[in-house]
Order: structure tokens, then sequence, then C-alpha cells
């Protein structure tokens, strides 16, 4: 396939200064640049991507190749923002050595997802600036869950060792204060450690993966038609989205597009998901700082939303509604216009809402100033999504990879540098308004037509990404098909495992008793980050 022209210039260049060491390798889409490279390589493409491209790294993940290849394949998924592409390379790693170099001390974004390789993987990590175990936790013994000998339903011993030990801080005044892993709420488990003199926060330690539920690995033991309800179960507050990225990778790999009516479908979905999440974290964060009024408004609209919901697709988080090539349900007339109806009247009342919120200058007090990311930490740490728009980081996959319908349709990208609580809060606003522009423009252009195109056995050995802007940020898939239509590896990258090393940094310097809209801020995801 024709690369893109800016993809094209990148490989020429590419190729001039590395020469042979560096191979081309076939891609599904022109938009995507992959290349196969020793390891010897890897941080002088990393340097390069990241600094005289602007790139930055969106996804680090490895396969167990041995059978085939003798060796382990390690990614790096760098994305070219201004050449509007993606470039995959692959790294071999020798099965009788398995070590790598790291890239964190250069690009602190790979952290958690180099960690995640060597508990995964077992490939030993080398430079690494914390190398100890990040997935998975100290009950576990010396075994490595995405390795093809490893069994599914493998029962592992009773653990008999030492307990995770968090860094100590020490000082004068110096306390730690303990939240977690359970908490007061319906919420999944993870591990808070603060360390405080005063109430002013110096640090603060992350624990997660409590409720590791080895979704890759299921992936691999599933047919692929029956992967897609699966992917609805990564992150319960993301289920369309996570769907829909999945279904983006098989189609990329078989070939196929979905109709436009169903892309069309496809995109009203996610804005929906949108809405639904948007007013209720606004909602969530006017409780956390005692404006309770704000909050159970917010929460009425977003029981409207989910209730609109469930009367289009017949569920309230929208699941069951992708599939393989398309989606399953299609909306008639008279939904269609109750949809509009119900979107003019939602943003009459969300104008209320925001305009109840403005007023109140105690939640824009506690929220200003509070919690902030630096556009260089975001950028460091390689934040997306909301945080990143709140920090400097002008980036949304349906601009810069119009995927489904949003080439068709017409919005702004709202960002700030501030990078505080009270501007996480208005990049959820206005994409909201945004939202709702996106919603009648979908309705006004419509296509007829299919709404499913069938998708048969899905060829072996063929690998593609599928990627969508979930409302918490940028959603990606990726998969390596195997015979008999099944996967030989299924990556999965939720945007709340790139951004929950920013937490430890916006709390920094605020004081204990703001940690819960500082967290309600981002509101990052503990299934997407465990799945």
């Amino acid at each position: 396939m024709n690369l893109l022209p800016s993809l094209r210039s990148i490989l020429e260049e590419l190729t001039q200064r590395f020469g042979t060491q560096l191979q081309h390798a076939p891609a599904p889409q022109p938009d995507e640049l992959y290349l196969h490279a020793p390891p010897e390589l890897a941080g002088a493409l990393c340097s390069t991507f990241y600094k005289k491209y602007h790139g930055r790294l969106a996804a680090v993940f490895a396969e167990d190749a041995r059978a085939a290849e003798h060796a382990f394949f390690v990614y790096y998924l760098y994305a070219l923002d201004a050449a509007h592409g993606f470039v995959l390379v692959r790294v071999p790693i020798p099965a009788d050595k398995p070590e790598m170099n790291s890239v964190t001390d250069a690009v602190p974004a790979a952290n958690w997802q180099e960690r995640e390789i060597q508990d995964l993987f077992g490939i030993k990590l080398f430079g690494h600036p914390n190398p100890r175990r990040c997935v998975l936790h100290d009950d576990w013994p010396e075994v490595y869950p995405l390795r093809k000998d490893f069994d599914l339903h493998t029962k592992l011993p009773p653990f008999t060792g030492v307990r995770h030990k968090f860094r100590e801080v020490e000082g004068e005044g110096v306390f730690q204060v303990p939240v977690g892993p359970v908490h007061a709420g319906i919420i999944e488990p993870g591990h808070f450690l603060f360390s405080v003199a005063g109430e002013p926060v110096l640090y603060l330690q992350l624990r997660m993966f409590y409720a590791h539920k080895g979704v890759e690995k299921l992936f691999e033991n599933l047919p692929i038609p029956h992967c897609v309800r699966l992917a609805e179960s990564i992150s319960g507050d993301s289920s369309f989205a996570h769907a829909i990225a999945f279904c983006h990778a098989v189609e990329r790999a078989a070939g196929i597009e979905a109709p436009a009516r169903a892309r069309a479908l496809r995109t009203l979905c996610l804005e929906l998901e949108r809405l639904y999440n948007h007013v209720g974290d606004i909602g969530a964060i006017c409780t956390d700082v005692g404006f309770v009024t704000a909050h159970m408004h917010a929460m009425r609209l977003k029981e409207r939303v989910l209730r609109v919901n469930e009367e289009l697709t017949g569920n309230r988080l929208l699941r069951g509604m992708a599939c393989l090539g398309g989606v399953r349900f299609d909306f008639d007339a008279d939904q269609l216009r109750a949809l509009v109806t119900f979107v003019d009247d939602f943003e009459k009342e969300f104008n209320d809402l925001v305009e109840l919120i403005r007023c109140n200058s105690g939640t824009r007090e506690r929220l200003e100033t509070t919690g902030v990311l630096t556009p260089q930490i975001a950028r460091d740490l390689g934040i997306v999504g909301i945080a990143g728009r709140a920090s400097g980081f002008d980036h949304d996959l349906r601009r810069e990879f119009p995927h489904d319908f949003y080439d068709q349709v017409r919005f702004t990208v709202p960002f700030f540098t501030e990078g505080d609580v009270q501007r996480r809060m208005v990049v959820r606003r206005e994409e909201l308004f945004q939202s709702f522009g996106i919603i009648r423009q979908v309705v006004g252009k419509l296509p007829a037509g299919p709404i499913q195109t069938k998708i048969g056995e899905v060829p072996p050995d063929c690998v593609a990404l599928g990627f969508v802007e979930g409302w918490r940020g940028e959603i990606f898939h990726w998969i390596h098909t195997a015979p008999g239509n099944r996967l030989a590896r299924c990556k999965v990258k939720d945007p709340s495992l790139q951004n929950w090393p920013a937490l430890s940094e916006a709390i920094m310097g605020n004081i204990v008793p703001d940690f819960p809209v500082v967290n309600k801020s981002f509101n990052l995801s503990y299934s997407g980050t465990d799945r």
C-alpha cells in the first residue's frame, strides 16, 4: 500500500541515516509505517522520532514469537501528529537472552509499559529507573502470563513472600497517609500512599493492578467474532469505544470497511458515550468541593442520556451495539427525530447547569490553580485526552486521524495551558457543546444503506492497528491474527494507563483534602488500566 507523502519522506530520511539496519515492512493503511530494527537501534530511533519529528511514544508492547521466529518482539508505536501518521517499530529480542534496554529515562511515558513487558513476558529491563514489578503483585511467583506456554487455567500457589514495600520518605514532621486499596464507594481498588508535611503533599505513590483480568490473554483464547464482547468489558464506561477500536483493527486486518451508515451510527454512539461521562464528571467534580446541588442536576442529566442510550440500542452503556463490519441495530426516522429533540432539550438544561456553576465563586476558587499539571510534564509523561488538552496538548484523534464519520463533520477541539482542575472541567464542558453539534450534523447527513459488512474468516498472520478517540482519551487495539479465525496477540491500550502517573505530579504541593477533586478531574479507569 502506498504511504502518505509525509511518511514516505520520513522513511527516505531514516533509510539514508540507518541504511540496511532498518527494514520497511508492509502496513495495512497508508497512514502507517512499519519498520523492523535490531535492538541496538531502538534507543536511537526513539530519540529520532521524539526529538526530530516531534512524535510521541503512544505504546510499547511485546509479543511471544518464539515458536516461529525463536524470539520475542518488542513494538514501539509512535504517533507522528504533524505527519498524520503512525510508525510501528518491531525489535527482536533473542529467546535465549530475553533482555532489553529501557528508554524510560529519555521518554518517561514508557515507564509502566516497559515494566508490563518485564512482568508479563519475562524480558529483563536494563537502565530502567524503577524496574520493580508493576502489573504482577508480590504474591505472584516467577511466571510470565503472556508467554505462549503459560496456561490460562494455571492455579497459582498461596502467597508466602514479602509484601510490597513502598518507598520510604523521611524527614522531620513527615508522615505517610495510606488511602485504599479498598475505597468507600463502588470503584475498583487502587492504593495511594501520601507523604505529607502537615497537609501539603510532598510525594504520592500509586499502586494499581489489584484486579488484573488477563484480558489480553483471553483474547488469544476466543474466536475473533466473540472478542467484541470481551472488548466491551475492558472498561465499563468506555464499552462502545473499546469495542469499536477492536472492530477497526479486525476490519483493517480483513481489508474491509464498515458501510457509511454504520460509520455514522458508530459516531453517534461515541458522542453519546462522551455526553453521559462528561456531564457525570462535571457533577462529580462539583460534589468533591461541596457543591451538591450542581452534582444532583448533573446526575439527572446523565440519567437522561443513559435512558436515551437504552431506547436507541437496548443498553444503557451501549453494549451489544458494536459488531465487526458495522453495528447491530439501525435507528429509524422516529428515533433520529427523538435524538435531535433530546439534544436540543439537553443543551438548554446543560446551559443552566453551566450558569449555576459559573455563578458559584466558591467552586471556581477551589478549582483554579488546584492540581496543576504543567505542559512540559504532560509532554514528558505522554498525557492524552482530557488531561492532555487541559495542559497544552492540542490533539484529538477525531481531528488528526478521522475515523468513522468524523471526516464529515466540523468541530473544535478545546485546549488550555493552565493544566488545573478548572481547565480539565472546562475541557469537558466545551467538548459537550461540540458533541451537540456533531450529533446534529451526523443526523443531518446520515446516509442510507446497510449497517453491516459481513466479515468472513480473517486471514492469518495479519497485523493491524485500531484506534478511537474515546471520551477519556485515545484508545488503541493492535492485533496479530492466527489461523482458525483467532488472534495470536491483541494489545489493548487504554488512556488511563498513560495518565495515572500524572496524578502524582498534579497533587504535589496541594493539600490532602484536595486529592478527591484532583483525582476526579482526571477520572482514570482502574479497570482499563488493570485489563
